[in-house]
Order: C-alpha cells, then structure tokens, then sequence
C-alpha cells in the first residue's frame, strides 16, 4: 500500500476474524517495525507474543480495574485517568462496580496478542525532574508500537495499542518474567479485521498547526 494511505486508514481494531498471523507475516512485521527511532538509537525493547490462553485469561483480568474505572470516569463526565484535573471516582465505586469484560475482550480472544516491554536502563527521560507526569520516555517505544499497527495495515490486518494492564504492572511482570526494571509499554491485539474503516475523523491541519507561539494560525 501507499504510505499515505495506510496512515490514513490504519485505526484501532477490537474485532477480528480468521485465525492468527502467519508466522511469516508477524516476523516480517517486527521485521520492518524494530526500525523505529528510540533515544540514542539503543532499542530498548523486546516484544511477547502470547499464545498461552491462560496467559492471555490472566493479562485480560488484570486489565479490568482499569477498564472498569475508565468507563465509569467517562459516565461522569471526566477525562479518564487524568493528571491535571483528578478523578472523583474512589477505589471502593471501582471495585463495587460491574466489570465490563467486553472491553477487554480482544485481549482474550485476539488472534495474535503481542506484548510490547521497555527497558527502562535504556530510555532519555528528559522530563524527569518536571513536577508532571513524564511522557518523553514513550519517545523511546511508542513510535516502535505504531510502526507495528502500520506495517499490519500494509499487510491487510489490523490492530490496536492497549494500556489498560499497565495500572498491574507488577503483577504483569510477574506473569511474563519480566525483570524489575522493565516496564510494560502495550498490549497490541492484532488479526483479520472483522470491518475495515477506511474513513477516520481528525481535526484539520489548521486547528493543530502553529506558526512561532502556542495561540498564533499558520
């Protein structure tokens, strides 16, 4: 495919159909993803792909806390998991609540589940001492999850980047053998999509592209 055409078409893909990647087709997709940039070239990354389904039970699980509190979040009209304006929905209306196993369910039944990871040794945290949540350390593995679900597209599947297991992290680390200082970047679900959208909202350039300030139009 055009490069163009699969930026523009390649969007998050829950629902699948047929059977897993070819082995072919997943390695010559990490094949051409692993040449994402990362801080100083060093590729700190290493990818899981799950087949055990009681791996895949347990990863799902551990995904629903979160699941569960962003879905009640957005009911109350919040940002879901927010930083700068924080949730007034407690713990105890999370664990209270019914877990909604359908929006975890493409972890469970996805017919190729990749787990991305990060070394955590190994990443340029340039905002490290700035009183926010850091962001600059994704620099280093998320254009790496991007360029999979592109390189998906091209091949014909689809797929979607999912952090809802990174809340348990320790417990996910436990899970796979991850060392300590490992942290788990994304749950990327990957397969035949069931409906392929070929037509994806996004603002205009206008509204996104700046010239010399923050408030100035190009």
């Amino acid at each position: 495919m055009e490069l163009y055409e699969v930026m523009r078409t390649t969007f998050g893909c829950r629902e699948f159909t047929g059977g897993p990647l070819p082995e072919d087709v997943l390695h010559r997709i990490i094949d051409n993803a692993r040449f994402a940039p990362s801080g100083g070239n060093r590729q700190g990354w290493r990818i899981i792909n799950v087949t055990d389904p009681d791996i895949r039970e347990t990863l799902a699980d551990l995904s629903l806390p979160s699941a569960t509190r962003y879905l009640l979040e957005a009911q109350a009209g919040e940002s879901p998991f927010n930083t700068v304006h924080p949730s007034k929905i407690t713990n105890e209306e999370v664990m209270a609540a019914e877990s909604p196993h359908w929006l975890v369910a493409h972890v469970r039944n996805a017919p190729t589940l990749l787990v991305v990871t990060v070394d955590l040794s190994r990443v340029a945290s340039m905002d490290k001492d700035l009183e926010r949540v850091g962001v600059i350390s994704g620099a280093s593995i998320y254009p790496m999850v991007w360029n999979i679900l592109l390189a998906a597209r091209n091949e014909g599947y689809g797929g979607v980047m999912t952090t809802w297991a990174a809340a348990q992290e320790p417990a996910v680390q436990q899970l796979l053998g991850m060392p300590e200082h490992w942290a788990l970047a994304a749950i990327v679900p990957l397969g035949k999509p069931r409906k392929q959208l070929t037509r994806l909202s996004r603002k205009a350039v206008e509204d996104i592209l700046a010239e010399n300030s923050w408030s100035s139009t190009g």
